[in-house]
């Protein structure tokens, strides 16, 4: 739009200022030009600053200019760039499989500088206390410390009930608020819902249309008796504009209910293993929320009714598995420098004759810039079904994509096959595994998982510190992988 035209800019207000704010703003700027300089007809700066006024002043032609305002803003949208793992299959009467990575890439303008609304919600259980406990609180004083004036925090502490020990109010007094945060003491059982709904309750104390909204959840255990209370609360988050990420501490907490919290929200779930890891995975966490270009983003399928998707996975801006089996698939905030990146594992039925499939996505999201809701942003892939095929090689981040995720795939396997009593197919999936990691140079994995197969062996299971290392350490080789990638 050209700058003639910008008026919530020419009067130095947002698109969400009230009446109040703009004659505010008008006189404000009016009392700066001299009497004489007055003149519509001979000064033009003058002139503009009178017809934003007027235009923003007055309802109806506030919302026609609104309106036209959104349609020219749609125009600088996220851009989608879809790659398959190949464009042309074969006639067949048997299944196939293709890959499609879809990456969700930035816009041209710049990224919209939200102030953050976080509320750092932390299990403070029995078992968190000792060097659990204080690693948390250290970690959380160092993220306040990183947090700006504008931004707002809350503190909530959960055991088998919730304490409010930060309320949400604007960080403008670090040392009181970690004066707060150190009087927290451990004691009692885990009932993460009191938590996370004393979090989401400070959190919309604030105006979640003018702000990144988020949660952290750290816990270190089981929650008792309210696990579905708490799936039902994050669901509803993200109709509220409030994303969720969760980190485990130790050995003992549930890391499949994890994925399915930060699920709907397309959050993150990790493993901290040692508490003097607490710190670098909040500080990357927060540092990926400070830039954000588009929020709640979500793809919708409509794929060739002979096509299905087998499996998905979020590669970056981090790795994350996705749940597949609704609508919409959530992939949360497109944020940073980092593209929003999935993988779709795709499974093509018999086609017997030659023809075109058409795969149909549909990306919606939120553009805090423009402040603009459920813009829409589709593509359409065309797959050939062809009698004669030439010789077409996958693309190499695909290949390599692929290759990292089936060894985190092939350890969810071995976990799958434990809880289905198939020792023996565990176990042999699991040196495959082993062997797959020595191969990629991850001795400490392969040797991790040498040491489950001796514990499937002796004890009917995986141990639970294996289990998170394997899983989460398969993980973060895609992490890893797409951190090159983003490099070249």
């Amino acid at each position: 739009m050209d700058k003639e035209f910008e008026y919530y800019a020419i009067l130095g207000v947002t698109s969400q200022a009230t009446l109040e704010e703009i004659q505010s703003a008008f006189a404000a700027l009016r009392a700066k030009i001299p009497q004489e300089k007055r003149d519509k007809a001979n000064n033009p700066a003058y002139a503009r600053l009178v017809n934003a006024y007027e235009v923003l002043s007055n309802p109806t032609r506030r919302a026609t200019y609104d309106s036209l305002l959104a349609e020219t803003k749609s125009l600088e949208s996220i851009n989608l760039v879809v790659t398959t793992s190949r464009s042309r299959i074969k006639i067949s009467d048997a299944e196939q499989v293709v890959y499609l990575l879809l990456d969700i890439l930035p816009p041209e303008q710049d990224a919209k500088q939200l102030p953050l609304n976080l509320s750092l919600v932390l299990d403070k259980s029995t078992s968190m206390q000792g060097g659990r406990l204080s690693h948390v609180k250290t970690a959380v004083e160092l993220i306040v410390n990183k947090l700006t004036p504008a931004d707002t925090l809350s503190i909530i502490s959960f055991s088998d009930r919730a304490e409010v020990v930060v309320p949400s109010g604007k960080v403008e007094n670090p040392l009181a608020i970690v004066g707060q945060l150190r009087g927290v003491q451990a004691s009692g059982g885990t009932e993460i819902y009191q938590g996370l709904q004393a979090g989401v309750q400070e959190l919309r104390k604030a105006d979640l249309t003018r702000h990144t909204n988020y949660l952290i959840l750290l816990t270190d255990g089981h929650t008792y008796g309210d696990a579905a209370q708490c799936l039902e609360l994050a669901h509803r988050m993200v109709g509220q504009n409030i994303g969720m990420s969760a980190f485990g501490l130790g050995t003992e907490w549930n890391d499949q209910f994890l994925d399915d919290l930060v699920a709907p929200s397309g959050g993150q779930s990790n493993f901290v293993e040692q508490p003097h890891e607490i710190v670098q995975h909040l500080q990357k966490r927060i540092h990926g929320l400070g830039t954000i270009y588009a929020q709640n983003i979500g793809l919708k399928l409509n794929l060739h009714r002979k096509v299905s998707i087998k499996y998905g996975f979020k590669l970056a801006p981090f790795s994350q598995p996705l749940i597949i089996d609704e609508e919409t698939v959530y992939l949360g905030n497109l944020e940073g420098h980092a593209p929003v990146s999935v993988l779709l594992e795709l499974k093509i039925g018999p086609n017997p004759v030659e023809t075109r499939l058409n795969l149909n996505l549909e990306v919606v999201a939120d553009m805090p810039g423009p402040q603009l809701r459920a813009q829409t942003f589709k593509h359409t892939q065309q797959l050939y079904v062809l009698a004669e095929l030439g010789q077409e090689m996958p693309p190499e981040k695909i290949v390599e994509a692929v290759r990292v995720m089936n060894m985190y795939r092939m350890n969810e396997k071995v976990w799958q096959e434990v809880e289905a009593g198939r020792l023996d197919v565990a176990t042999t999936r699991m040196q495959h595994l082993s062997t797959r990691l020595l191969e990629a140079g991850e001795a400490d994995l392969a040797q991790q998982a040498q040491q489950e197969i001796e514990q499937i062996s002796r004890a009917g299971t995986m141990s639970l510190a294996g289990r998170k290392k394997l899983k989460y350490g398969t993980r973060a080789l895609i992490d890893k992988t797409q951190l090159g990638n983003n490099k070249q």
